[in-house]
């Protein structure tokens, strides 16, 4: 059986390593049973295919510095984290060797094992967070490379209730946390009227995806201040220091499904120090900046949000 030299001993490998440009090892497919001492304990690699759940062997990868990268485990692990004792199937890790990510769960979706059945084996679990316990289904469990919780990844469907500095809200998708350990983003699983620099808006997004969750719609600064927010209920009225009046508020579009039907694009603020700025989408160009200072600001309904449904439409086939 051949074998590669890593940071971590020799390695059985199957097939040619992928290589840095330095000559370290990129990624590579383990050919038999090897054992890694991380940071989180022993673990050892996947080197087998399982069943139509786990019907693939992803690659082991490094860092370019030789750590481990990323790596998939063989059998469901329980490992030691900052958060707690996490089940994983598989650890991402930072170039310095702390965990970055835990995934308890990492099946193979597929025609034959679809995200329901996956989520159907998620377990509910209990982290200890900067803010106290929370207890839910995570998809994944994210840290900085000091070792401080990052994130936390809720599966679909599944909502947490979370302490915030505008107060208590059903939190979806995800929340992220400042490296201090302050709140730093949540995702609001239903309109929260949210007090803001600009007036109360109510924050929700019904776009959000929850891919990861370290950025979401509703952002606060260390202080509790609300730096980001997406709102579909609310919108601005800006009086510039000329008299000039601008209105901001949610886009309201035909669907995409192209069924006659309407769909409304939040109105995404950014709040900084010294500008406001406005935008439709996460990922829509700024639409105005302006300067907080010399101008008024009030907010009030956006009338037309009520005439289209809160839920992203599902297009049929």
């Amino acid at each position: 059986m051949d074998t590669v030299t890593t940071a971590y001993g020799p390695l059985p490998v199957a097939g040619r390593p992928d290589r840095h440009p330095g000559g370290g090892v990129r990624a590579m497919y383990l050919a038999g049973p090897a054992a890694l001492e991380t940071a989180v304990g022993r673990l050892v690699p996947q080197y087998t295919i399982g069943d139509t759940r786990r019907m693939h062997q992803p690659p082991l990868t490094f860092h370019e510095n030789g750590r481990v990268r990323s790596l998939p485990l063989e059998s469901r692990t329980v490992v030691e984290t900052p958060a707690g004792r996490l089940p994983a199937e598989l650890v991402t890790f930072h170039d310095n060797g702390a965990v970055a990510r835990v995934f308890p769960l990492n099946g193979k979706l597929s025609g034959y094992w679809t995200e329901a059945d996956e989520a159907r084996l998620a377990e509910v679990l209990r982290l200890e967070t900067p803010m106290g316990p929370i207890a839910g289904k995570f998809v994944a469990v994210a840290f900085g490379p000091g070792g401080e919780l990052r994130s936390l990844t809720l599966w679909p469907g599944e909502e947490v209730a979370v302490k915030t500095p505008v107060g208590n809200a059903p939190v979806r998708l995800g929340l992220s946390f400042h490296p201090g350990g302050a709140l730093r983003s949540v995702e609001p699983a239903r309109p929260l009227e949210t007090p803001t620099p600009l007036g109360p808006i109510w924050a929700f997004d019904p776009d959000a995806v929850g891919i990861s969750g370290d950025e979401n719609s509703l952002s606060f600064a260390p202080s509790g201040d609300v730096t980001r927010i997406a709102t579909v209920r609310t919108s601005v009225s800006a009086r510039l220091p000329d008299g000039t009046r601008l209105e901001l508020a949610p886009a309201v579009r035909d669907s995409l499904c192209g069924d006659g039907d309407r769909e409304i694009t939040p109105l995404v603020l950014e709040i900084g120090p010294d500008t406001v700025t406005a935008r439709h989408g996460s990922l829509g160009r700024p639409r105005a900046v302006l300067a907080r200072a010399g101008t008024a600001f009030t907010t009030r309904p956006f009338v037309s949000a009520f005439a289209v449904p809160l839920a992203p439409k599902q297009c049929s086939m």
